[in-house]
């Protein structure tokens, strides 16, 4: 097994200061055009479809998008569209595709579809020759660079900055122009705690299962990272939000039970202190990251965050750190962390 400083998922973690700045630095010019044409054409629905990390891009856009925009943000249903053949009437939406590789039939197939019933389409794609890119009428290019380990990592914080971006450009705001430019100097602060991380992942190397807790911008990200210990590491990784554990799934926990919760400065501070308390009294061992140093007492380990991130923008550095624990996690348990098993980079679904 190489070092894991060797491996391409190392690698494509530790680009992502570099990919998020240079997409800030010079934002797509067809995030712009696509703002221009949402406005003038009065859409207040978007309809997203995407698979697997890009779907977690897409639980942060509705999110993000129903915040800052006063859209409404629904998920497709892709097998709707291939499988039963009756797609949804989307007629005055923007039927937008999330894709690293572009290439997945069903997910280019809510594209066609919506061109075909006169819908406003675009694609954010890695790839924008692929099926999905040649789909749509607008194309958002990540330029992230060609993405080898098979765990999406870059090209999801690519996803993320960009959906920002077109948020930021559909109700232009000087104050939020100015929270995205700094961003870009916050992304190197995520790994300023990645020895801690290692040491950490040492510490859960025998561990089976966990829960994965964020609610509000960070729900997206409690999914991504639980996706992120599925496929390296193996472990039942379970999401929820803070609302939908305590309806019932906080009885699974109990003495030593695993529990990893986003808890960023927000809005949300007030509900995890709650949480958090709450299964600290079941004995519950809490992994906490957060930039809000009042939580961190109430926790069993902490990871720093980097501070002054808005929490709409805070997913895009909480994912990092968590990357780096999958990664460490996966590594210690002596796995390819570049190729996990029964994989493909491109997964192609109908």
């Amino acid at each position: 097994m190489p070092p894991i400083q060797q491996t391409r998922l190392y690698q494509e973690i530790h680009e992502q200061p570099r990919v998020i700045s240079s997409l800030v630095a010079a934002p797509q010019p067809q995030i712009k055009a696509l703002a221009k044409r949402i406005r003038a054409e009065g859409i207040r629905h978007v309809f997203i479809a995407a698979r697997g990390t890009s779907d977690n891009a897409g639980r942060y856009a509705k999110y993000l998008l129903g915040a800052h925009n006063q859209l409404v943000v629904s998920l497709a249903a892709p097998s709707l569209f291939t499988v039963y053949q009756q797609p949804p009437d989307l007629t005055g939406s923007l039927v937008l595709g999330i894709s690293q590789s572009g290439k997945s039939p069903d997910i280019v197939s809510v594209i066609k579809e919506g061109r075909r019933q006169g819908a406003l389409t675009a694609a954010i794609t890695n790839t924008p020759n692929s099926d999905l890119g040649s789909a749509a009428e607008f194309v958002i290019d990540l330029c992230a660079g060609e993405e080898r380990s098979l765990a999406a990592t870059k090209t999801y914080s690519a996803q993320l900055i960009s959906l920002a971006l077109l948020s930021e450009a559909l109700n232009p705001s000087p104050a939020r122009h100015q929270e995205i430019s700094l961003l870009a100097d916050r992304i190197p602060e995520t790994f300023r705690d990645e020895e801690r991380i290692q040491t950490l992942a040492e510490r859960f190397r025998y561990m089976t299962h966990c829960v994965v807790i964020g609610r509000g911008f960070n729900y997206a990200t409690a999914f991504e990272f639980s996706l992120k210990l599925k496929e390296l590491t193996y472990s039942i990784a379970e999401p929820y939000s803070s609302a939908d554990f305590l309806h019932g799934p906080v009885a699974l926990v109990d003495r030593g039970f695993p529990i990893f919760i986003f808890a960023p400065h927000g809005k949300m501070i007030p509900e995890m202190n709650a949480l958090i308390k709450t299964v600290q009294s079941r004995e519950a061992e809490i992994v906490l990251l957060s930039d809000h140093q009042a939580l961190f007492d109430l926790a069993d380990h902490a990871v720093t965050l980097p501070t002054d991130v808005p929490e709409w923008l805070s997913p895009i550095t909480a994912i990092i750190p968590a990357q780096l624990f999958a990664m460490y996690l996966a590594h210690a348990r002596g796995y390819d962390v570049d190729n996990p098993r029964g994989l493909n980079k491109v997964t192609e679904t109908w």
